[in-house]
């Protein structure tokens, strides 16, 4: 049986660690081939190793989500190294110890949303350029339950993913009779080092895991990429503009 994206070129940003990782895993499971971006090396090269450990075929490629040039320089090298592109994850993303609203230095403020918000932005300028050439594609973007709800001592992040969710629906809606399709996933608490580094950052994030509803545990990084390829194969082709909480219902309590 082919998998979900079998004999398509896919773009994941942030596959270092954590969800884009596996995203980028499970996009060469599934028959993809894979450019694996981030700005840590050693955490990209290991992606790639797993991937072609399991078969898989991958390549990696040092971004910084920041750099315009840079972005524009992936699309191409996914371009050139397998010979298109179809299918784009914009995952990469840091965490910042929790601080209250009114002690939120502009130095934090405009690191996170030039990474989370204006990252994303570009990614999917280039991207778009590339796949509205090539007659169409799909996109999906890694927002958060704080594009819903805000995050405790978070302002900046809230912010940036409530902001990722406009990106998304602005791209939806304005490629959706050019065979585009945009989506974005937003997870609950998800294990993954970025996120137990966070927790290490703030004590009262300990107290929050004993009262996570059922089934009483943090995702996966697997089950967000399960939904994001999903979402990137034609198995979701009447699906565009959804913001898709994974989450286990946590937005809901």
């Amino acid at each position: 049986m082919a998998g979900m994206v079998d004999g398509k070129v896919a773009i994941v940003t942030g596959a270092g660690s954590g969800i884009g990782r596996e995203s980028a895993r499970l996009f060469a499971a599934e028959g993809a081939a894979v450019l694996v971006t981030d700005v840590d090396e050693a955490g990209g090269a290991e992606t790639v190793d797993l991937i072609a450990g399991a078969g898989g075929e991958a390549s990696f490629l040092r971004v910084d989500v920041t750099s315009e040039p840079e972005i524009a320089g992936m699309v191409g090298a996914a371009v050139e190294r397998f010979g298109g592109l179809h299918c784009a994850h914009n995952n990469a993303g840091i965490s910042d110890p929790p601080v209250d609203f009114t002690d939120m230095t502009l130095e934090s403020w405009n690191r996170m949303i030039a990474i989370q918000l204006t990252g994303t932005f570009l990614c999917m300028k280039h991207e778009l350029r590339h796949l509205l050439a090539a007659g169409g594609g799909t996109i999906c973007n890694t927002a958060s339950g704080a594009s819903f709800v805000p995050a405790p001592g978070q302002v900046h992040y809230t912010s940036a993913k409530h902001g990722v969710l406009g990106l998304t629906r602005q791209g939806a809606s304005d490629y959706a009779r050019q065979g585009v399709r945009v989506n974005a996933v937003c997870p609950g608490l998800v294990d993954t080092p970025m996120l137990r580094r966070f927790m290490a950052s703030d004590p009262a994030m300990a107290e929050v895991l004993p009262t996570l509803p059922p089934p009483g545990r943090m995702a996966t990084a697997r089950e967000i990429a399960e939904c994001v390829v999903w979402l990137c194969s034609d198995r979701s082709s009447y699906v565009s503009g959804v913001s898709m909480a994974v989450d286990h219902g946590q937005v809901l309590r």
